[in-house]
């Protein structure tokens, strides 16, 4: 199977699978800004050559944007294959794409949840991974070793934590992994402001910023009277909605 390799030569000309929509061309241009300045990291992003949602991106798990203790592995950011894709071995040969780039490494890791917006979990068992760790309040971090006395990855402490020292009613932490993140924190800031909260943005720059987060997602979370509310964005309809349940 041949997957296209993004790389800074060819980003421009190359759809990126998460955002095909020309109606996001904001989103587009944060994207790929943030993937040309981490290319250099040893970042990965390969896609099958279909307009469609069929792709992954890793990093040595030095560089990875969650707050995670896994030296020597890679690291999957985002695993995603969607509609008429699935079902065709198309999720299994991206990540043997991972698992030949990771040859002589400790192993391949990834934080899964239960909840929408990151891997479910049930893939990754079924090819061989083991859970490491938990995180409060349901993520987990799963590995596939590749050298049997590979020490195994852990979460760190400060991401057990789910506590924030800003005293706003309503912080969101983001960076711009994710297409969406900015514009969507952006939202709800003005969603929570027109209902009164005060508000803060905080954006992560750095892996290393990401990687000292209070939250496991590392890339998007958000505290509401300081207390976890969610890793997902939301649109501002959906976030008035999610508002007024947890106030």
């Amino acid at each position: 199977m041949d997957f296209t390799f993004l790389n800074k030569d060819n980003i421009d000309k190359e759809h990126i699978c998460c955002t095909l929509s020309k109606n996001h061309s904001a989103e587009i241009a944060h994207r790929k800004k943030w993937l040309k300045q981490h290319f250099s990291d040893g970042l990965v992003f390969k896609k099958l050559p279909v307009h469609g949602k069929v792709f992954i991106e890793y990093v040595p798990a030095e560089k990875a944007w969650r707050p995670v203790i896994a030296g020597g592995y890679m690291f999957i950011h985002c695993l995603w294959v969607s509609g008429r894709y699935k079902g065709c071995g198309n999720a299994k040969a991206l990540l043997n794409e991972c698992i030949k780039d990771a040859e002589g490494m400790n192993g391949v890791a990834v934080v899964t949840s239960s909840k929408s917006f990151l891997t479910d979990k049930a893939f990754f068992l079924k090819q061989g991974f083991e859970l490491c760790d938990t995180a409060p309040p349901y993520f987990e971090l799963l590995a596939l070793r590749l050298k049997k006395d590979a020490p195994m990855p852990v979460f760190t402490e400060k991401s057990k934590t789910l506590l924030t020292d800003r005293a706003e009613n309503l912080v969101i932490y983001y960076s711009n992994q994710c297409p969406y993140f900015e514009s969507n924190a952006v939202e709800m800031k003005q969603t929570a402001e027109e209902a009164g909260l005060s508000v803060s943005l905080i954006k992560h720059e750095t892996a290393d910023e990401a990687q000292k987060s209070a939250c496991a997602h590392g890339t998007f979370y958000a505290f509401l009277n300081g207390k976890f509310l969610t890793h997902k964005p939301y649109t501002a309809e959906q976030f008035k909605k999610l508002l007024d349940k947890n106030r």
